[in-house]
């Protein structure tokens, strides 16, 4: 083989350096994990099940919250188990064609989060600003339509990445400064320009994060606007109430993601950048259900009654 055809050559695997090379933080870190990983799979699973069997959570809200949850479990499933599993190894691989399909999910699920967070925010926007149309707009199918439209926009931005990553030459080093493939971290080992890639990943998020980020704070503005406008403490009460969740959802998912995605890149930045996509990919989706079940009577009467039912059926 020849030196050129050496420097050409294509790895099978990465090394994932993960968040500490500590022998015991990590055995720490397996159990922390664990455990925030089990309450969001048993949290997102318990709104799934309960927007399904209680007729009173048959609505768009809650539809939006079902795929939400859905979406969820999938979401930062395809990054904890992997890193689960390397606390407790030693070399810490991951396959190039595992990379790239944990690349391309994780970016799928958290595009599509974009979009169903706008189209939840519409939801507000209808049910506060006209409420008398509100059967009508937001109609079973018009739900279905918006919620498949938020999963094929994800999935679009995936496959736009991916493609794209997949054009790169990787001959080494192999290893990556981070706890799973995301595309800036894989990026960084490619022995190709990648100028290209950080191109479309900018353009990208303006499309697929700024955009529905931008038009949810439009449609909060017309909601604020409407809120005013009315006489009663307590209406506005009520109404502040049904969009404080979303809100806080909005908050925590975007912040993180805005600082990922829309800044110049920096190496010295590396670090922050390791806990806000542990923030955006395993903290956020164990928090959403919390949000929404905490806040909300609807899920809390809903949880009673299944409780109670139980109970007596026992």
């Amino acid at each position: 083989m020849t030196m050129e055809q050496e420097n050409h050559t294509r790895v099978t695997e990465f090394i994932l350096m993960g968040l500490s090379s500590n022998p015991k933080t990590q055995i720490v870190l397996f159990g922390l994990f664990l455990i925030i990983y089990s309450i969001t799979l048993i949290g997102n699973t318990l709104i799934i099940l309960l927007s399904s069997v209680d007729h009173r959570l048959h609505t768009p809200m809650y539809f939006f919250i079902g795929n939400l949850s859905f979406m969820d479990i999938w979401f930062t499933s395809s990054v904890v188990p992997k890193m689960l599993a390397n606390f407790l190894t030693e070399r810490k691989q991951i396959s190039f064609g595992g990379c790239m399909a944990q690349l391309c999910i994780h970016l799928s699920l958290g595009g599509t989060e974009c979009y169903l967070l706008l189209s939840m925010a519409y939801d507000r926007y209808v049910a506060i600003c006209k409420p008398l149309h509100y059967a009508t707009i937001m109609s079973k199918s018009m739900c279905i339509k918006m919620a498949a439209c938020s999963w094929i926009g994800g999935t679009l931005n995936s496959l736009i990445h991916t493609i794209f990553a997949l054009q790169l030459t990787y001959c080494g080093p192999n290893e990556i400064d981070h706890f799973f493939c995301e595309v800036p971290a894989v990026l960084g080992t490619a022995c190709t320009d990648a100028s290209m890639n950080r191109t479309i990943i900018f353009i990208c998020a303006i499309v697929v994060v700024m955009m529905p980020f931008l038009l949810i704070l439009i449609t909060y503005a017309r909601i604020l606007a409407t809120i005013l406008k009315i006489r009663s403490a307590e209406g506005r009460q009520k109404a502040f109430s049904t969009c404080a969740s979303h809100i806080t959802v909005v908050s925590l998912f975007y912040g993180t993601i805005i600082f990922m995605y829309m800044r110049p890149g920096s190496s010295q930045l590396l670090h922050q950048d390791k806990m806000a996509t542990l923030f955006y990919s395993v903290l956020t989706p164990m928090l959403n259900p919390m949000i929404y079940s905490l806040r909300n009577k609807d899920v809390k009467g809903a949880l009673l009654k299944i409780t109670c039912r139980n109970i007596e059926v026992q």
